[in-house]
Order: C-alpha cells, then sequence, then structure tokens
C-alpha cells in the first residue's frame, strides 16, 4: 500500500554541525512550531480518552531523543552530539541511531601491515569521512523537514464558523426570496448561539480543567480558542453589517421596516402606551443594583436594558437591570391593527420590544432620573451533562440538570456598541467574562427576531409555494379510500425522498395504519426529535390502547429537546407504551420503526429506515431519506436491534445494517479499503459520500488511502469537515462540495463503485466520533438497482459542476460557485428536484 511520509518542521538552520562545545543547550533550541508532527500524528480523543491514529497515512517520524544522541567512532574518542526538539520524538518508536550518526562500520579498520603514522592518517581521513557523512545526512533530514508542513485535517470548530458563514452569504444575495435572506440571517444568529453554547463553553471548560488536549488539526487548545473568538468577532460584525446595510434597506423598499420609537408618530406611540400598560408592565421585574440588592443572575440568551439612573435628591447614580420578557414578540407590528390604506402591499412596520421598555422607563423607576440604557445579552454554557452510570433513574436526573443549565458560565457578552466605559466595565466584571468575549454590536441586538418578519404573508417575497407529493408505489390508483401501505411495501421497497415525497402520507400513515390494522401485533419506535403535537406520539398511544405491543427508544437527551421529550415520555408511558431510553452511556440517534402483522401466510415485518427524525414538521424542511420494506434480512435486523435497544444483547450481528459503535466505522472503512483494491484490480472504483458533518479521522484517511491509490472520491458535506481535497500526494483525488438551501441538506448516503455492482448506505450516522463512538447509529444497504441508480444520479447531480454550490481547497477555504462564466445562475439542485417530480395525485389523505 502506498504510504506518504508527511513533511517535517525545520530543525534548524543549514550550518556546520556544531561540536558539543558550541551546541547549545537544550532550552535554547527552537521551538516555535516543534508541535507539528506530533499534532499530524495525534487525532481528536473521544470521552473515554481514546486518541485516534493512523499508521497507515502517517508513518511516524525517526525518534530523535531530546537528551543527547551519541554516535562513538573507533580510534580516537569523538562524539557527535545532537540535540533535536522533543516534538519530534514519537514515543512509541525505538531510538535509530544508524539515521543519524556514524556508526563503527563507517570506519575502515586499521592495516596491521601498515605503519602507526599511516594508521593515524586513514584513520583520521576515515573519522572526517564519518563526520561528513552523518553531516550530509543531518542536512537531508533538515531539507525534508524545512518542506511545509501539510497538516491532514482542517480544524472542526473553524470549519464550523465556515459553515455558518456560507449561510450568511445566502443572506446576502439578492437573486434569492428577500423575507428568505431575512430567514437566513436569523438562522445564523440562532446557529452561533449554539456553538457558543456548545462548542465554545466545552472547550473553555475543558481548558479550565486542565483536559483540553490539542486537536486534531494541530491547534493548541488556547490557539484554537483565541482563533474563534477572532473570526466569530468578523463573522458577527459582517452579520451586522449585512443587515443594516442590505437586508434593512431592501425590506424598507417592500414596505417593511423596523423602526425605533422615535420614529413613530404620536397616534402610534399612543396605541403602543396602551400595549405596554396592558400586556408588558405587569411581568417587568426591574432589579436594582446597590449594597441591598446584589448584581442579579442574568439568564442565558435572555436579552437586557442595562439602565444608569440618578436619585435627584441625593445627586447618586445607580445602576438598574430589567430583563425584556422572553414569551413576548421580540418585533411588535406597529401596523398589526390599522385598516387598509389601499396599498398593493400594506405597510409592515415593526418596533423592537426594548424600545418600548425603554420608553416607558420613568414608570419603571419613578421618581429617578433615567440618564443612560443600552442593551445587553449574555450567553452561558447550556450543554447538558448526566452521569449515567450513577443514577437510578435517567428521566428524574435528566430534570434536575435541565434547572442547573439555567445557571451555566458566561462564554459570551453581546453589548450595545455605543454602551459607556462605566457601564461596560461593570458588565464585564460582574459577568465573569475577558475582553475577548465582549461583542460590541449596532443595535438591534439578537437578530433571531427577523422570523417573525420572514413569516409574513408576502408570497412574492418568498420561496414559490411546494406541496408535496406521494410516492407512486403508495398512489397507484386514484381512489378516495386510503391505499394500503402494507400491501405497497410488500409488491417492492418504497425509497422515500423528503420533503419532496410527501411525510404525512408516507411515514405518519405506515405508522397510523399499523395503530388501526387489527392484524398488526407489535410497533417498535425510535423517537429522538418530534413535535409538540406529534401524530406519530398519538398514533403509538393509539395502538397500545388498541392492545398491541408498543415500545418506543425516546432518547431523552437529544440537545435542547430534552423537555419536550421528557414530556412525550411520560405521555407514552401513561398510555401503556414499554418507554426505554436506549443504552447507557450512548445515544440512541437511528431513525427505526418496525411493525409485526399477522398474515393469512404468517407474521410479517415492516419495516421504516431513515435519515431524519419521526417529525412531521421538520420533514416539510429538512432533505431527508427513508426505506419502506417488508425484507426478512431488514425486518430480522430490525428486531434483533431493537432488542438489543430495550434489553441484554451485547453480541448482535446483523446483515443488511451497520450499527455504531460496534460495526459503522469498520463496515465503511472495509468499504473503502475493497475499492482501493477493486481500482488495482483494474475493475470500476470510486467512492461518493454525502453527510452533514465528516470529522472522523480514522474515516478521513481511509478516503486518503482511496485518493493516494487513485480512487476517485467525492463527498457532499453540508457543515463541518475535516477533510483536505485537493493535496498533492495526500488527497489530489478528493473533491469536496457543500449545497445550501431552501431546504436543510440531512441525508447521509455512502455509495461505493463495488467493481460494477454499486453498493449503497442510507442512515442517520454522521462521521463524527459522537455518532461512531457514543450514540447507537444504524445505516441499511439498499438492493433495488432501482433505488440505487436514484441514490447515484443524486449524488452526480450533487457534484456537477452545473449545480451551484460551494467548493472546498486544500486550505479549508470555501469558495461559492452559483454563476458560470457568462454569469448566468448555476442549476439549483432542490429547485430541479421540485420540477423534476411528478404532481401530486389528489384524494384523501393517506
Amino acid at each position: 500500500m502506498k504510504k506518504t511520509p508527511l513533511a517535517r518542521k525545520s530543525l534548524a538552520a543549514q550550518e556546520p554541525l556544531p561540536t558539543e562545545e558550541t551546541l547549545p543547550p537544550q532550552s535554547a533550541l527552537p521551538t516555535e512550531g516543534a508541535d507539528s508532527t506530533a499534532a499530524t500524528l495525534h487525532g481528536e480523543t473521544d470521552a473515554a480518552g481514546k486518541i485516534y491514529t493512523s499508521d497507515e497515512t502517517a508513518p511516524p517520524t525517526p525518534r530523535f531523543a531530546g537528551t543527547n544522541v551519541t554516535g562513538e567512532l573507533s580510534g580516537p574518542q569523538t562524539s557527535i552530539i545532537v540535540d533535536l526538539p522533543d516534538a519530534l520524538v514519537t514515543p512509541d518508536e525505538p531510538i535509530a541511531p544508524a539515521e543519524v550518526v556514524a556508526s563503527k562500520d563507517d570506519v575502515t579498520p586499521p592495516d596491521l601491515t601498515a605503519t602507526a603514522e599511516q594508521n593515524r592518517s586513514a584513520s583520521a581521513n576515515a573519522l572526517v569521512a564519518a563526520a561528513q557523512d552523518t553531516q550530509d545526512r543531518l542536512a537531508s533530514l533538515i531539507r525534508e523537514a524545512d518542506q511545509p508542513q501539510v497538516r491532514r485535517f482542517l480544524d472542526r470548530e473553524l470549519s464550523w464558523l465556515a459553515f455558518n458563514e456560507r449561510v450568511l452569504e445566502l443572506a446576502q444575495d439578492p437573486d434569492l426570496p428577500l423575507l428568505e435572506r431575512a430567514r437566513f440571517l436569523a438562522i445564523f444568529a440562532s446557529n452561533l448561539d449554539e456553538f457558543f453554547m456548545v462548542r465554545v463553553a466545552g472547550l473553555k471548560r475543558r481548558i479550565a480543567t486542565g483536559l483540553a488536549v490539542r486537536a486534531a488539526s494541530g491547534l493548541e487548545p488556547r490557539d484554537l480558542l483565541g482563533r474563534i473568538r477572532t473570526r466569530a468577532h468578523e463573522l458577527q460584525a459582517m452579520h451586522a453589517k449585512v443587515f443594516a446595510a442590505e437586508i434593512a434597506p431592501a425590506l424598507a423598499e417592500a414596505n417593511i421596516t423596523i423602526v425605533r420609537w422615535e420614529q413613530l408618530a404620536e397616534p402610534e406611540q399612543a396605541r403602543l402606551h396602551t400595549f405596554f400598560r396592558e400586556q408588558v408592565f405587569p411581568v417587568l421585574t426591574p432589579l436594582a443594583v446597590d449594597p441591598a440588592h446584589p448584581f442579579p443572575y442574568i439568564s442565558g440568551l435572555s436579552l437586557n436594558l442595562a439602565v444608569v439612573l440618578r436619585n435627584p435628591v441625593s445627586e447618586k447614580e445607580m445602576f438598574a437591570r430589567v430583563k425584556v420578557p422572553q414569551l413576548l414578540p421580540r418585533l411588535v407590528n406597529v401596523d398589526a391593527d390599522s385598516e387598509p390604506n389601499g396599498e398593493e402591499f400594506p405597510r409592515a412596520r415593526f418596533v423592537p420590544l426594548e424600545d418600548i421598555i425603554a420608553s416607558h422607563l420613568d414608570q419603571l423607576f419613578p421618581g429617578m432620573e433615567v440618564l443612560e440604557h443600552h442593551t445587553f445579552r449574555v450567553t452561558r454554557q447550556e450543554d447538558l451533562e448526566v452521569e449515567e452510570d450513577d443514577v437510578e433513574n435517567l428521566l428524574k436526573a435528566l430534570e434536575k440538570e435541565l434547572l442547573r443549565r439555567k445557571f451555566g458560565p458566561p462564554v459570551r457578552l453581546e453589548v450595545a456598541e455605543d454602551i459607556g466605559p462605566h457601564m461596560r466595565d461593570l458588565l464585564v466584571r460582574e459577568m465573569g467574562v475577558s475582553e475577548s468575549e465582549v461583542f460590541p454590536l449596532p443595535e438591534p441586538l439578537d437578530l433571531r427576531g427577523l422570523n417573525l418578519v420572514a413569516d409574513l404573508d408576502r408570497p412574492e417575497l418568498r420561496y414559490p409555494k411546494y406541496v408535496a407529493a406521494t410516492p407512486r408505489q403508495l398512489s397507484e390508483v386514484e381512489s378516495s379510500k386510503p391505499t394500503n401501505i402494507f400491501d405497497a411495501i410488500k409488491r417492492r421497497d418504497v425509497l422515500l425522498h423528503h420533503p419532496y415525497d410527501s411525510f404525512s402520507t408516507t411515514v405518519q400513515a405506515f405508522l397510523e395504519q399499523a395503530a388501526d390494522d387489527p392484524g398488526v401485533l407489535a410497533i417498535k419506535q425510535t423517537l429522538y426529535r418530534t413535535s409538540g403535537d406529534s401524530p406519530i406520539v398519538d398514533a403509538l398511544i393509539d395502538a397500545a390502547q388498541a392492545g398491541k405491543q408498543v415500545l418506543a427508544v425516546v432518547e431523552i437527551k437529544a440537545r435542547f429537546d430534552e423537555e419536550a421529550n421528557i414530556s412525550w415520555a411520560r405521555k407514552l408511558e401513561r398510555a401503556g407504551v414499554h418507554v426505554v431510553y436506549g443504552i447507557v452511556g450512548l445515544k440512541t440517534h437511528a431513525k427505526l420503526s418496525l411493525v409485526v402483522r399477522q398474515e393469512s401466510d404468517g407474521l410479517h415485518r415492516y419495516c421504516h429506515v431513515g435519515t431524519g427524525n419521526y417529525n412531521p414538521k421538520t420533514a416539510r424542511l429538512y432533505e431527508d431519506l427513508g426505506m419502506l420494506t417488508c425484507d426478512p434480512q431488514v425486518g430480522e435486523d430490525l428486531s434483533r436491534l431493537f432488542n438489543q435497544l430495550s434489553g441484554y444483547a451485547p453480541k448482535t450481528a446483523y446483515r443488511r445494517l451497520l450499527v455504531a459503535p460496534r460495526s459503522l466505522r469498520t463496515g465503511l472503512v472495509d468499504r473503502i479499503e475493497r475499492e482501493i483494491a477493486n481500482h488495482e484490480a483494474g475493475r470500476p472504483a470510486g467512492v461518493k459520500v454525502k453527510v452533514n458533518s465528516i470529522v472522523d479521522e480514522v474515516i478521513i484517511d481511509a478516503l486518503y488511502r482511496a485518493s493516494q491509490a487513485g480512487v476517485d472520491v467525492d463527498v457532499v458535506v453540508r457543515g463541518i469537515c475535516a477533510i483536505r481535497p485537493g493535496v498533492p500526494g495526500l488527497s489530489e483525488n478528493i473533491r469536496v462540495r457543500s449545497i445550501l438551501g431552501r431546504f436543510l441538506e440531512h441525508s447521509r448516503v455512502f455509495w461505493f463503485a463495488g467493481g460494477g455492482e454499486p453498493v449503497v448506505y442510507i442512515g442517520s450516522a454522521d462521521m463524527m466520533h459522537r455518532n461512531l463512538d457514543r450514540r447507537v447509529e444504524a445505516m441499511l444497504r439498499l438492493r433495488d438497482p432501482r433505488d440505487i441508480a436514484e441514490l447515484d444520479e443524486l449524488l452526480i447531480l450533487s457534484m456537477d459542476p452545473g449545480t451551484a454550490s460551494w467548493h472546498l481547497d486544500a486550505e479549508g477555504v470555501w469558495t461559492r460557485h452559483h454563476h458560470d462564466a457568462e454569469g448566468k445562475p448555476l442549476r439549483d439542485l432542490q429547485s430541479y428536484i421540485i420540477a423534476s417530480r411528478p404532481p401530486k395525485r389528489s384524494g384523501r389523505r393517506r
């Protein structure tokens, strides 16, 4: 197998070899960048402390000890002593002095027939030759080390910020509908909030506890944190500028404006006085800060007013805080109750809620003078940590942890850019944040509120309305009666592609019919995220109340959906559903349904394996794949997997499933290795991947090996990508693309050429450590050639130069390609798929 050695950092200038007397002490050796090789050889650690490495693509650097390495020569007592940086030591390799110094075999033994003078001369010449040879070898190593260091992996955190920058680019695109551009601004803000709450907070916590390790990209933890903050500052400033300079003026041209209090006419202010008195004032709680009132706790993501007051009697200045209620509309529609004015498009003006509150501060602090007020917002750590092995009831433990979440340490402080230095210093001191964690921004802060603007009923400013269709296999005959889904699935597997295929007439109808069918004996279902009024949950409850055996594997630790999932778990339990929470220590992320049905010829198992959640709402917005099948092998695999989730079955084997954490990573690596063998044997070979994120070093190194062997590798990734494509000798046969748009690209597909017989998997797993090591994931191998061809076409279109996408280069820079050489828009993949779908059949919802 072809191996590509990694370049090494410079050890020293190419000067004559130092002697023992002139060599600087160890502490004086250059160390800048000395961690490069070690960083390249070591991957990111998982929760168990396991370090992922790849000996295949990263042969260890020859070991140079940090202490002296001495090669003794024959003849006079001469030593060549070389000190090299510790970073070039690979701890698991033996010292190889033959690679560094001359050995005794390099010296010609004395000629016993020669004179002593001749022997001394020959010995001296041999020493000189040996020393010169050693110096030449060292110079060669130094020249090799001076080559630019190629790190195998891009940094995952910086890659995530690059993903959010792509979201921001959509907001800047004048070709997109205006209200959708406003929504992309809100999505950017929401994404960045979660990034700080989880990723930045986690990194800070690991640094504080001393558990942080060098990232797989080679960046030290504190260096990485500094780079994250610098880039986040740049992106937030750009975000605010796009709103102020592009989106707000464009909205104003469309008769939609966000106005400040002083821009309102007196009658409009009068209406809002009433609104404040009746709906806002009763829920406000002004908090003063003085010796009797300590600085209040500021909850995460809440918007607040910092107010400076003065007592007119004592002339003493005081500080107070007013929280903007989160349950009230972030932006108040000034014209909501006004009469139509005959305009083609009615005027819509919004005033920020904090402006309304600020204009009434005299009513909150009667008798005090309001000197100044500014908005601020704090982001706190809000990730959950539950030690499952130490609790008897996971549900109760999680409920307690949710209460603690509100008191996480701060990781970001956003303040109005015109805030005074005294007030800013007070907030920084009381919040306990550093200056680098302070983000001065123009008001209004928290542009998540633009979702309210994006929801306006202005069809001409939004994407054209799209109604999902029912697949032909489930609606072959127009009829007023619902299609029998079980009969349709028995005829052939049904590949679903949401949101282009309706979720309600496929997956939802499958479970609803299963709940109503008297022949159905059991239903087993995983639930990771679901909606508040979930028809899936209702169907499971109906089935349990009808006497069927119903098992629900509820993942109550789904991030930021914990409270909703706890609520539905209790509701299911009360209805008689067997509710379990999966395997201790692992999140259950797999998307699986299993229906056991008694038929005239015996029991049959009907299955659904998907890439997305069982959530009818997000199914209209997320691009996902699913498979409905009654294949006996799949039914047997799902029965075994559900038994593993609900009972004890640690040695379960599967036939058509790859299941994490046991076989998914190894199964995919094995498939990649087979493509290398196919290529070397002259058979068709290739790898195509579509995922949300790809970070796992083992998978990436396998793709690098395939590239080095000459196998073409295409990767479509929506979010984080640690692959460096196009690096000579490493990844020149790898191409990486990213597609963002109207729908959230969420499906996961793995396609292998298979020597002419393609192998395709779909499933729930991204190529990340958490998915492959700390979650229960499942990927299904497709069998029907028609389904395999359909997904192959999807991947080909995704990588096609005529399709609008972002291209990733070896330096981690994403470049958008959405116009051709003549300036014409390239194909929008999602719009193309919508136009290619057959029209929706009429008839009742199934």
